[in-house]
């Protein structure tokens, strides 16, 4: 409880800076002219000049408040490896009972990571979390700020201005300067790369002990789907690894170093180079017959997908179409047959005849041609005509050898919707293009298609009859599909309900362009967070159980649930960051959970290197558990209050600052003029006045 004078004047300033010269000049011609009375007439102008400033007595009631230390403690993934866990645990039980010792004190014990994005974050981040807190306290009452962790602190500010610290700040760092250890660094790795090209990334292997002279250790390089290989490489020399970007999609790349003799942990002696795969353009060539009515939508298809460059040529003019037209009168160019089938037809991804049919503008070598490049890896799509049941189809032709099935010479002709098969149902091409209603699609009719026999391959849709409507098939190393109908494109145009036209034909061109996504027999992993999706594509009934290799090197066997017709998935949580392996018969998948070489074990030996700077401004000390442990236990530096001082900390002690700090809890106002003593004073004051100069 405190007194206070405090003044509340009645006049404004002005008034009564005037009224006291006023008064002081008053005061001294009385006491010039007229000497008796005027020492009791000045006593009484004070007294009310006095009163004018209205003053009052504040008699205030406080109450001390605690000081209040925060303790943080690091849990990061870091602070999991070495023991370092147990031995911040120990040190946290310790502290407690030394700061429940100290009188006025109250404790904010904190951990890091504690806010919502720890997945998302790059490294420790201890004192965004420490700021967080922060926030919350009144400076005037914070003694100090005690953390415990490792030392490898990600967001150190560059000094304690930016972190608004105005107290200590010390920390117990759980481990030894003495630890060391080996990792891998990357310099330079490429973020993606074209399929079939190859990148190089660059790495150095760093070994943290100051007495390392940089011999040779053993790398190992993993690669998917390969042998691993082994180089011998210099510690603090930089490489270069060549990574291979086999498909689309994310291609990795394993690198281990071998374990150092006693060093902290082999955790960060593998790393990962993880790169995307891109597809460069997809070139396709679309040979067109005679002009239809479905002509464009081929063309309108393939232009509006941003992967495929197209060459479109329309078979306008055969040679043997001589009709005497000037040649200057021609808008048409010659097409160039040998320069397309022969000299750069392995350019080409895909081949398309849409209604083509033998006009004689193709020689019989460079259809021969196309049937080679199909064994050796190409692709062809015949979207055939009427033609094609006719003499000039071409399956009498040399592409006979590579087309899926054979024209019996009959046309149906009549209305129909096409439906999928049992074998389209599992085949990505048409899986779930549609829902069937009562086993029929509500799709658009069509009215023509080729009656065909001696089918070879995969029919994934079928007209009336259940005959063939759309045959895929594996020639070789190619692929080749056969689409019996030239009417898709009543589909395109709304009639009868339309159809998923765009749908189906990009399926389709991208199959024979062998899409990794669109494959029939795959197993496909994919990370997400801490998950961990697994896929199995399949046109068998059933698949074998997955056989899982955690990155620890655990083998396990996983069951897949059927989601649909070919599919089978499921979902686990990855316990371990790191790469997994999926194998099922000849097909195998790898993945990679968490972010690869993740900041936080880039560098895992304890320090006090990245806290010196905090530390000395804020006057706080680094003390190492390890070194306070003795045979009874864990010895920490005593605690100590201190009111002043620039340097907090000592070998054995360290402190925390006393801020003295109160809340109001009540203010009493006893105002001085107030009430009837302090007019009879006034009064008995002029009265006594004029009493002397009346006498």
């Amino acid at each position: 409880m405190s007194w206070t004078l405090v003044f509340n004047p009645l006049l404004p300033t002005t008034a009564m800076l005037g009224l006291g010269v006023a008064a002081v000049v008053l005061g001294g011609l009385l006491l010039w002219r007229h000497p008796r009375g005027a020492l009791l007439r000045l006593a009484a102008f004070a007294l009310l000049f006095f009163a004018l400033f209205n003053p009052s007595l504040h008699q205030i009631e406080r109450e001390s408040l605690n000081d209040i230390v925060v303790v943080i403690t690091d849990r990061s993934a870091s602070q999991r490896l070495a023991g370092r866990a147990a031995l911040s645990d120990e040190a946290e039980t310790q502290l407690d009972r030394q700061l429940a010792e100290l009188s006025g004190i109250e404790v904010r014990k904190i951990t890091s990571p504690l806010s919502s994005d720890a997945r998302s974050r790059e490294g420790t981040l201890l004192f965004k979390d420490l700021a967080q807190t922060l926030s919350e306290i009144p400076p005037d009452r914070l003694a100090g700020v005690i953390a415990i962790s490792d030392g490898q602190i990600h967001d150190v500010p560059k000094n304690a201005d930016d972190l608004g610290l105005n107290a200590p700040l010390h920390v117990f760092v759980s481990g030894s300067p003495d630890e060391f250890d080996r990792r891998i660094e990357l310099l330079r790795v490429p973020r993606f790369g074209l399929v079939g090209s190859q990148q190089s990334a660059r790495i150095r292997i760093l070994d943290s002990r100051a007495d390392k002279t940089g011999g040779p250790v053993n790398l190992q390089i993993l690669r998917e789907g390969e042998e691993s290989q082994t180089r011998r490489v210099m510690v603090g020399q930089e490489i270069d690894v060549p990574i291979q970007f086999n498909h689309a999609g994310v291609n990795i790349v394993e690198l281990q170093v071998e374990e150092a003799d006693g060093e902290l942990t082999t955790a960060n002696n593998k790393s990962v180079l993880s790169a995307e795969g891109v597809r460069e353009n997809l070139r396709v060539l679309l040979v067109s017959g005679e002009p239809h009515a479905g002509e464009r939508v081929w063309r309108n298809l393939l232009k509006s997908d941003a992967a495929v460059d197209l060459v479109h040529f329309t078979i306008l003019r055969p040679p043997e179409k001589q009709d005497g037209t000037p040649i200057n009168q021609l808008s048409l160019i010659a097409f160039p047959t040998r320069e397309l089938f022969s000299e750069k037809l392995e350019d080409f991804d895909l081949i398309i005849f849409d209604r083509y049919h033998r006009r004689g503008v193709l020689p019989l070598l460079y259809l021969d041609n196309v049937a080679r490049y199909v064994e050796q890896g190409g692709a062809v799509l015949v979207a055939s005509g009427e033609h094609f049941a006719k003499p000039t189809s071409l399956h009498r032709t040399p592409l006979s050898y590579i087309i899926p099935a054979t024209p019996t010479g009959r046309i149906i002709e009549q209305g129909f919707r096409p439906k999928i098969t049992k074998t389209g149902g599992r085949h990505p091409v048409t899986r779930s293009l549609a829902n069937a209603e009562n086993g029929n699609p509500p799709w658009g009719r069509w009215f023509r298609m080729i009656e065909t026999s001696d089918v070879r391959g995969s029919v994934v849709m079928e007209g009336p009859g259940q005959a063939p409507l759309l045959v895929l098939n594996r020639e070789g190393e190619g692929r080749v599909a056969l689409l019996l109908s030239d009417q898709a494109w009543l589909w395109s145009r709304g009639f009868d309900g339309g159809g998923p036209h765009t749908d189906l034909l990009r399926r389709l061109a991208h199959w024979l362009m062998k899409e990794p996504d669109l494959e029939e027999d795959v197993l496909v992993a994919r990370a997400r967070e801490d998950q961990l999706v697994v896929e199995r594509r399949s046109m068998d009934d059933e698949i074998a159980p997955i056989e899982l290799t955690a990155p620890d090197g655990n083998v396990s066997t996983l069951e897949l649930e059927q989601s649909s017709p070919g599919v089978w998935r499921k979902t686990i949580v990855a316990d371990e960051h790191g790469v997994y392996r999926l194998k099922s018969g000849k097909l195998g998948a790898v993945a990679h959970v968490g972010k690869p070489n993740a900041r936080e074990f880039a560098d895992l030996a304890a320090t006090t290197d990245r806290l010196k700077p905090v530390l000395e401004a804020t006057g706080g000390g680094s003390y190492w558990i390890r070194e306070q442990t003795e045979a009874g236990g864990l010895k920490l530096p005593r605690l100590t209050q201190l009111r002043t001082g620039r340097v907090m900390h000592g070998a054995d002690w360290m402190g925390l600052r006393r801020r003295d700090a109160a809340s109001i809890r009540g203010i009493r106002l006893f105002p001085v003029f107030a009430g009837f003593g302090m007019l009879a004073i006034m009064l008995g004051l002029l009265a006594a006045t004029w009493y002397r100069e009346g006498r």
